[in-house]
This record gives C-alpha cells, sequence and structure tokens, in this order.
C-alpha cells in the first residue's frame, strides 16, 4: 500500500497535463500559457525555497552555466515545443509520447557513455514510436492531429530526455527545489524571445488570447497538482524502490486517454488501444 496509493495518484495527475494543456491552449496563444506557468511555478518555489525555508544556497559562476543549459533543454525547448504540440495535436497522444520518455533516456545515455545501446534499449525506443505511430494513424486523418504537431513533439521528447542525461552527470551542490525554481524561471527568460518574435509574427493570435476562468484553472492546475504534487510522489515512489517506481509510468497513456475521451471528446479506438499496448511493450523491453 506504501506505492500503490502514490502511483495510482502520480500517474493520474501526470497523466492530466496534457488535457490540461490542452484547455489552456483554447483560451490563450501556446506561449503565452508557458510563460506565465514557468514565471508563477519558478518564482513561487524560489520565494519558498529562500524565503520560507530560508536556504542559503545560491549559485555560482559555473552552476549559472548549468542551471542555463539544463532549463533550456528542460523548459524552454521541451516545454515550450508541448505546448505549441497541443495547439495540432490531441491530448491523449501528448500523454502517449511523454511515456516514451524512459526510452530515449535509456538510448541517449548509451551514447553518453560512448557504448552501442543494448539491444532491448533499441527495440524498446523503436516499439514505442511504432506504438505512437499507430495510434496516432486515424488521428491525422480525423484532424485530431498534424504531421508538424507530431515532429514539433518529437523535438521536444529528444530534448526533455537530453536534458534528463545531462542532469543525471552533474554532480549538483544545490538542494533540489533550488535547482528546479531556477531551471523554470531561467526557462521562461528563454522563452521570452520566442514568444516576442511570434507575436510579432501572429499579432492576430495574441491579440485573440482570453485570459479566462479556464486558462486560470489551467495555469494552477498545471503548477499545484502537475509540478508540485505529482512531482512530490514521484520523489516519494523513487526513495521507496526506484525500479518499482518505473513502472506507474506505464499507467500515465491509459489515464491520458480515458482524460481524453472523457473531457475532450476524442474518439478511442482500435488504433489507440493497440498503440498504447505498442508503446507500454516497448517501456516494459526498454525498463527490462
Amino acid at each position: 500500500m506504501r506505492q500503490l496509493l502514490p502511483g495510482l495518484f502520480f500517474a493520474a495527475l501526470w497523466a492530466s497535463a496534457s488535457v490540461a494543456t490542452k484547455f489552456g491552449v483554447q483560451s490563450v496563444h501556446p506561449l503565452i500559457l508557458a510563460n506565465v506557468r514557468f514565471f508563477i511555478a519558478g518564482g513561487g518555489m524560489l520565494l519558498f525555497a529562500y524565503g520560507i525555508q530560508r536556504k542559503n544556497a545560491w549559485p555560482t559562476g559555473v552552476e549559472w552555466r548549468q542551471l542555463t543549459i539544463f532549463a533550456l533543454l528542460n523548459t524552454t525547448i521541451y516545454l515550450g515545443a508541448f505546448v505549441l504540440a497541443l495547439k495540432q495535436v490531441s491530448a491523449g497522444i501528448g500523454s502517449l509520447s511523454t511515456a516514451t520518455n524512459p526510452l530515449f533516456i535509456a538510448l541517449l545515455s548509451a551514447i553518453w557513455l560512448r557504448r552501442m545501446p543494448r539491444w532491448n534499449e533499441t527495440a524498446g525506443l523503436l516499439l514505442g514510436l511504432l506504438g505512437v505511430g499507430v495510434a496516432t494513424y486515424p488521428l491525422l486523418q480525423n484532424s485530431y492531429a498534424t504531421v508538424d504537431g507530431l515532429l514539433i513533439l518529437l523535438g521536444g521528447m529528444i530534448s526533455v530526455s537530453a536534458a534528463t542525461v545531462y542532469y543525471a552527470s552533474i554532480e549538483w551542490r544545490l538542494p533540489n527545489l533550488v535547482i528546479n525554481g531556477w531551471q523554470v524561471l531561467i526557462g521562461g527568460l528563454l522563452l521570452l524571445p520566442f514568444t516576442f518574435l511570434s507575436a510579432a509574427l501572429d499579432s492576430a493570435a495574441f491579440s485573440a488570447s482570453h485570459y479566462d476562468l479556464r486558462f486560470w484553472a489551467s495555469v494552477f492546475w498545471l503548477i499545484v497538482p502537475v509540478s508540485v504534487a505529482a512531482l512530490q510522489l514521484w520523489f516519494y515512489l523513487i526513495w521507496q524502490d526506484p525500479i518499482r517506481a518505473s513502472l506507474w509510468l506505464f499507467l500515465c497513456p491509459i489515464f491520458g486517454f480515458a482524460y481524453s475521451y472523457l473531457l475532450m471528446g476524442e474518439p478511442i479506438t482500435l488504433y489507440t488501444v493497440s498503440g498504447t499496448a505498442l508503446v507500454i511493450g516497448g517501456l516494459y523491453l526498454g525498463r527490462k
């Protein structure tokens, strides 16, 4: 029971990020949603760390560079690409793609360590990508997804996997909360030039943004239940048993498609079920 309830809550909350993002981009331009989330979440974490916990851990010269690289890969590129893609891709596919993250991490780790990827790492990644393709096929025909959106999503997944490998290669002196707060805030600052450029190129989309209840509810959900509660549950699961913790990722696409069907009216077909099964099979093979 020490893993069952936290694991179920983690998978349910983590999978909800795609639907919350999908709701948010219906009210505002995706980059506005991303920037508001980053500045509130990053600023809030740093305020809590330095103001309430009274931590005296400020980054040094080399740590600023490490934080900036991590923020660029983990927040600016990945989450920026994620919100842009969900303007063109269904929430279910967004959740399914997130589940493939461990497969990309395994492959990039092998490259980072300069060794040939193991057969199960390569096979798991190919099986996972095949599953996403199978689940996406009917959605492309019914305008629930576009090729451009899928390519943006793929670029984001590669970026966050590279960020994870980079993070693991650094011997961090700073506490986790301080690292996370700074990387989210810096990621938002790095995203600002792209936001301003997009506003100049597509002013109509930005002027059509509505800061309504749906937008603020989306921001709240992405920050509190997803970025705070789900991550705390994830850290708890890893502390209990890292191997078993990774198994809860298998439930994320199932929760994701359930949310998409119930809240967004997105279809669940035989392709959806088959594609999800392939992704879960790829995860099992890659994590074996």
